[in-house]
Parts: structure tokens; C-alpha cells; sequence
């Protein structure tokens, strides 16, 4: 996802910004992206949902999109594919809470030209986008470090703790553990990689 570029056609040398949709129904992360977009020179538009952002694209379809799985009136693989229909040329990334590969797959198949579990911060995305313009990395010159099992329990126990509006008990129900046994993960800091 390049930079803003220079338009030549008109031989003003003014600069036009990339269009971004972003859906995602978390808000804070919605507003967050939009801000962070914003200020490196995109022209974003954010949408909550399925219906918003199909909406959206129709009026003016994005050349970048970032979509959640999670949606209150559908889900991000349907998002995906309107998008696609809606336009083939938008660049779909995918960015989720609850990443697997068989969703991975899926988004995959239906266009997305990439998938990212979150957290993520803006320059994951955008290096995102760049490798999937460009070519494919080379497997060996990859340095890739798996968390460690109490990251990722802890990665997940936050998101299930933010899908409940921090309610602790209706975590705890979530993750089938003892409210009193949440609090004491809570408590700990985050583990390292």
C-alpha cells in the first residue's frame, strides 16, 4: 500500500490519496485505524458492518479495504466477497480476533489478498499490503518466532474479555474457567514472545 502518489494526468503535481474502507464494528479500533490512516495521507472511510460498508463501496468503491470477521449483521467473509463483486480491483485484508486458517483459506478464495490476526498497528497493515504486491517471500529468509503458549493464552483471554465489554463473569463463562481464576491471569503482565 504505497504512499500517496503524485497525479501526472493533469500536470498540476497536486497529490491524491488513496481510498481506504475500513469495517470493523469495534469502534475504539475502527476510530483508532481511521486516525491513524488519516494522518499518513489516506482518504478513509469507516463502516461498522456488512450493510454500511457495502453501502460505502457502491458510492465509491475504496482501492484498499480492511475488514473484520466479526460483524453484527453478517460476517467479513461476506463483506469480502460484496467487496469483490462490488469492484475486483479493491484490495481486500482481512483482520481478526479469532484467526484460524481454515477462515484464512476461505478469505483467501473469495479475493482477500491477505490475513491478519490482531492486534495489529498500522504499519503491520500497510506492510501487509505491500507484500501482496509484490513478490512472495522466500521461506527460509524468514525468521519466524511462535509466541509462547502463555501469550497466546493471554492474546485470547483479552479478546474474549473485550467481546464481554470487560465483564469478568461473562468471560469466565466464555473460557470455562473460574471468575476468581480470570482475575489471577488478569493480574499478571503480558508474556514476552
Amino acid at each position: 500500500m504505497p504512499t500517496p502518489i503524485t497525479n501526472a494526468a493533469d500536470g498540476a503535481g497536486k497529490l491524491e490519496a488513496h481510498t481506504l474502507l475500513i469495517v470493523d464494528d469495534d469502534p475504539a479500533l475502527r476510530d483508532r485505524l481511521t486516525r491513524a490512516f488519516t494522518k499518513r495521507g489516506y482518504e478513509v472511510t469507516a463502516a461498522g458492518g456488512r450493510t454500511e460498508a457495502c453501502a460505502a463501496a457502491k458510492k465509491d468503491s475504496p482501492e484498499y479495504a480492511i475488514v473484520d470477521l466479526k460483524m453484527p449483521d453478517g460476517n467479513g467473509l461476506e463483506v469480502v466477497r460484496d467487496l469483490i463483486a462490488i469492484d475486483p480491483s479493491t484490495k481486500v485484508l482481512v483482520l481478526t480476533g479469532y484467526g484460524s486458517i481454515a477462515t484464512a483459506v476461505d478469505a483467501v478464495k473469495l479475493g482477500a489478498l491477505s490475513y491478519l490476526s490482531k492486534p495489529a498497528d498500522v504499519d503491520d497493515i500497510l506492510a501487509a499490503f505491500d507484500r501482496s504486491e509484490g513478490e512472495a517471500l522466500d521461506p527460509s529468509s524468514v525468521d519466524y518466532k511462535a509466541p509462547s503458549l502463555a501469550r497466546v493464552e493471554w492474546e485470547h483471554i483479552n479478546r474474549v474479555l473485550a467481546d464481554c465489554g470487560n465483564n469478568i463473569s461473562e468471560a469466565a463463562r466464555r473460557l470455562g474457567i473460574h471468575r476468581r481464576s480470570l482475575q489471577r491471569k488478569l493480574q499478571k503482565y503480558a508474556p514476552r514472545q
